[in-house]
């Protein structure tokens, strides 16, 4: 059997999400997301949802076996207790590739580490802050 994850903020989901995540299942037999805690984001905005709330919503999509919220201070924590045969980034995700790989050889993990691909199609509203901005335009008069 092959363990796939993905992580990922996952606020207010789009059709952006949904394509990392079934490029993702698609890699394996199992997809397990883990989400980062509203307290860990800081290389953006965080979160508008909250913590359980996302991973309730990502734990219902279709290509996802199982949904987890992430460790409180070190995000490797959940990658060492499900093992994974890969872990996919998101196409535009700021990990650093090789740099995760160190980690994980570092932990002794033995991981494939691949990027997931862009969104293809005719959508311009495929991440939350253009959500978010559209939603300001729209409503916020």
């Amino acid at each position: 059997m092959t363990t796939v994850v993905a992580q990922g903020t996952f606020d207010i989901l789009h059709p952006g999400h949904l394509h990392y995540l079934r490029e993702a299942g698609e890699l394996g037999d199992e997809l397990h997301v883990i989400l980062a805690r509203r307290s860990n984001v800081t290389h953006k905005e965080p979160p508008i949802l909250p913590d359980t709330q996302r991973r309730e919503m990502v734990a219902a999509l279709d290509p996802v076996t199982e949904a987890h919220l992430g460790h409180d201070s070190d995000i490797f924590v959940p990658i060492e207790r499900l093992d994974p045969d890969v872990i996919v980034l998101g196409h535009d995700q700021h990990h650093d590739d090789d740099g995760i790989r160190r980690a994980l050889d570092d932990r002794g993990l033995d991981c494939e580490v691949v990027r997931a691909t862009p969104h293809e199609g005719d959508d311009e509203v495929l991440s939350t802050g253009r959500i978010i901005d559209r939603i300001c335009e729209r409503r916020c008069e």
